[in-house]
């Protein structure tokens, strides 16, 4: 059964609640990336239900995943709304540098629209402020892309409050894009309630936090040493051995949901007051069935107050940010 669509901001955007990321198929952090399951994890997106892309510009070193997203939906362009990501590159050096000059943003702006095989970008994000350039400048960049046509609606990712509200004031916004999941929930404090207010959706990214909440890693299990995973403090120490309980909690939920850990945690994410999207990266079929499953159905009020219990004594988590 399809999810029901949402709107993005005040626009005419109708999304479903799960996106898929292609972060992933750009091969830089992930493991046993191919074509061959990126262009079938594309091509499922319609038959799931899910109608919204995310990439980026700066998503692989040449523009993977933007080609991917061409070369895998050319024939279905009108049936998708895609999403992609501006103000970030690779150097000569093979480094990502965030440069979010008007001149950079419209260079980046095209080769996105060839990229993609479009003449048109749904929803063209600042992919994070540029320390060296002012936000109001990269806004007005993109409010000069939309007057153009070759943009359709604004939106802001990785932004502080402060930077939305400054960009708002020279490109309204329909979206934002912060990380965000059931460990990590600072945005609840300002940031959603001023997006409510203003009518502005709220995008999240690492609803899984990078796997972990899909429930498949066990404290048995060690990462491989080239998996990037391995220097963030929730897969460390103390910290993993206590997220490792947590997931049992979550495990004895979705048993009782007879749904996965991870359909639990995408289907709770979407359901929280101001969000309106998860974002879920995937570089396989199986993947996206499973987190776009997570649409169909909802917790019940008892399951809702067993996870937020689960949540609540998780503890200090939830106080600081330690998956930074």
């Amino acid at each position: 059964m399809p999810s029901t669509l949402r709107q993005l901001g005040n626009s005419d955007l109708r999304v479903s609640p799960v996106s898929l990321g292609t972060w992933p198929m750009a091969g830089v952090t992930s493991l046993e990336v191919n074509d061959r399951d990126s262009l079938d994890t594309l091509r499922a997106c319609a038959e799931l239900g899910v109608n919204f892309i995310d990439t980026a510009y700066c998503y692989g070193p040449n523009g993977e995943s933007e080609n991917l997203v061409r070369r895998a939906l050319a024939d279905c362009r009108d049936q998708l709304l895609l999403a992609t990501k501006c103000g970030i590159h690779y150097n000569t050096e093979g480094i990502q540098t965030g440069d979010a000059r008007p001149k950079t943003i419209f260079s980046e702006c095209e080769e996105s629209l060839k990229r993609l095989g479009t003449d048109r970008i749904d929803l063209y994000y600042l992919h994070s402020p540029d320390p060296n350039v002012p936000v109001a400048e990269s806004a007005g960049a993109i409010r000069d892309l939309i007057a153009a046509g070759k943009v359709r609606y604004a939106g802001a990712s990785n932004c502080s409050l402060e930077q939305i509200q400054e960009f708002h004031a020279v490109c309204p916004l329909i979206a934002v894009q912060l990380p965000y999941n059931m460990l990590q929930r600072d945005i609840e404090k300002k940031t959603v309630p001023w997006c409510r207010e203003n009518n502005v959706s709220v995008i999240v990214y690492w609803a899984l936090m990078k796997g972990l909440l899909a429930g498949r890693l066990d404290s048995s299990r060690e990462l491989p040493e080239n998996d990037s995973r391995r220097r963030y403090p929730m897969y460390q120490g103390e910290e993993w051995k206590k997220n490792q309980v947590f997931l049992e909690q979550l495990r004895a939920i979705a048993d009782d949901c007879n749904k996965t850990v991870a359909q639990v945690v995408i289907n709770w994410t979407i359901h929280q007051p101001g969000i309106t999207v998860a974002l879920c990266g995937a570089k396989r079929r199986w993947q996206l069935e499973e987190t776009a499953a997570a649409m169909t159905w909802q917790l019940t009020p008892s399951q809702t107050k067993n996870v937020d219990a689960a949540i609540a004594s998780r503890g200090k988590a939830l106080a600081k940010r330690i998956f930074s």
